[in-house]
């Protein structure tokens, strides 16, 4: 017959799918009882009806049915009390080292470790969230731990090309990211009716952002993408004060004019602080399946021409393929459901010159505020 230390031990290696962290260390088990070869475990969740707990009782009776001579395995659940939540809140926040738990932001400590990276373009209808949201999931699949926040508020469109649906667990004024395709995210999407339109003005606008990156419980990340709205607006100025230490990578078309307008987008990085990591030209000619041929629909050139203007380089062309827009509505990027193709290949090749830099300071402009 197990033991009760035999139970936890095992218990030890199943994570809250939230918070990430052993549910024994989290302080969710509250009971063990053991009948012979039956096994009770009761589990305190963080609130009560947390939309996850059909994982956890997966991956608790999972964990214990390994044990020799364990034949059944039931699972039940209570809830934290609003004393243990308030503790939990505060032992997560003190983790991450907030010396003003309510608003300091970890991302911008000078010891954090998470590179931030805003994905930004001049105009809309360039693929700036597809090529967000396949970056994302290529550098997951890289072993990353990655965050992305989609900071477009009025035109979210993160959490479709995810596929990922649902309200954050929120409690003690700490929210949890949803999770998909190995990414953690947040959108404005997740707490808004989907067919009314968000009408924000500017200090509606900084305080989302502001909860976004201080209020979500993001743990440990490797690196957080910032899917920008277009353009240089009151997100991307704010965006730039919160996160000054943030690398921008720009996306444009082959377009002409679209490389004249994304230019704007990364010179304005010299009046903020933040520096451009790099050019991504999406939409860069499309293959003719059938004779081979490649056709520039839109033109060619814009992206190597926008990267030598901001004097930074071009990590790549992803070409034009209908299976992107596939995938954005299927809610699977296309890098996951294609990997072999040559568009996902380009994002793979873009993903590890991404997550091989590391997070820097050296070079910067500093923006100079005369008052």
């Amino acid at each position: 017959m197990p033991t009760t230390d035999q139970v936890m031990e095992v218990l030890a290696e199943v994570e809250d799918p939230e918070i990430n962290k052993p549910i024994t260390e989290l302080g969710m088990v509250e009971d063990i009882a053991i009948e012979g070869s039956r096994v009770g475990v009761k589990i305190k969740l963080t609130i009560p009806g947390c939309p996850l707990k059909d994982r956890i009782t997966k991956d608790v009776t999972a964990a214990v049915s390994q044990l020799d001579d364990v034949d059944d395995v039931q699972v039940v659940f209570g809830s934290m009390t609003d004393e243990e939540r308030q503790q939990l809140s505060a032992n997560l926040r003190a983790e991450r080292g907030a010396a003003n738990p309510e608003m300091e932001i970890p991302f911008a400590t000078a010891d954090s470790q998470t590179k931030v990276i805003a994905i930004a373009s001049g105009k809309g209808g360039v693929g700036k969230s597809s090529v967000t949201v396949n970056l994302a999931a290529a550098l997951a699949k890289q072993g990353l731990r990655v965050g992305v926040m989609d900071a477009d508020i009025w035109g979210y469109s993160v959490p479709r090309m995810f596929g990922v649906t649902g309200k954050p667990v929120a409690f003690d004024g700490m929210v949890m990211p949803l999770q998909a395709h190995g990414c953690k995210v947040i959108s404005i999407g997740f707490f808004t009716d989907p067919d009314r339109s968000v009408i924000w003005r500017g200090p509606m606008l900084h305080r989302a952002l502001q909860q976004f990156l201080s209020d979500v419980h993001w743990g440990d990340l490797d690196v957080l993408l910032c899917d920008l709205p277009p353009g240089t607006g009151d997100i991307a100025i704010s965006l730039a004060q919160m996160l000054p230490n943030a690398d921008m990578l720009v996306v444009t078309t082959p377009q002409q004019a679209a490389q004249k307008v994304a230019l704007r987008a990364g010179k304005a990085t010299e009046q903020t602080g933040m520096a451009v990591a790099g050019v991504i030209e999406n939409m860069a000619g499309f293959t003719d399946p059938v004779s081979g041929e490649v056709h520039d629909i839109f033109g060619s050139g814009g992206g190597q021409e926008l990267a030598e203007a901001l004097e930074t380089d071009l990590l790549g062309r992803i070409p034009l393929d209908p299976r992107m827009v596939e995938g954005s509505d299927a809610g699977v990027p296309m890098v996951l459901s294609h990997p072999d193709a040559p568009a996902s290949q380009a994002i793979t090749a873009i993903a590890e010159q991404v997550g091989a830099r590391s997070r820097s300071v050296v070079g910067r402009n500093l923006p100079l505020t005369v008052s």
